[in-house]
């Protein structure tokens, strides 16, 4: 796996675990961005929005404009892959929390 490709799932995990955390399991790419941020990945709005087509078209999570942000919903799917209990390539499999 290159550097950009770990990256890149580690992004993917990151944005799958903040909408799982999350009561309404959703956020918007600007929350996500900040999110990102603190978990070291200082990531460009175009970046993010890539990343959350990406995971829609894996059927993890579904996503909506709203007023021209993107708004990212986590699937059932996707909270499966968040707890690690799935695994997608392209998408870092989390480590256990504990």
């Amino acid at each position: 796996m290159s550097y950009a490709e770990l990256i890149a799932a580690d992004i993917r995990l990151v944005i799958l675990r903040a909408l799982a955390e999350d009561d309404g399991y959703s956020h918007n790419e600007s929350v996500l961005q900040s999110v990102l941020e603190v978990f070291g990945h200082d990531c460009s709005r175009d970046r993010i929005r890539t990343d959350l087509n990406w995971l829609a078209e894996q059927g993890l999570i579904t996503v909506r404009d709203a007023a021209g942000y993107l708004v990212a919903t986590l699937t059932g799917r996707g909270g499966d892959v968040a707890a690690g209990r799935v695994t997608v390539p392209g998408v870092k499999r989390p480590r256990p929390r504990g």
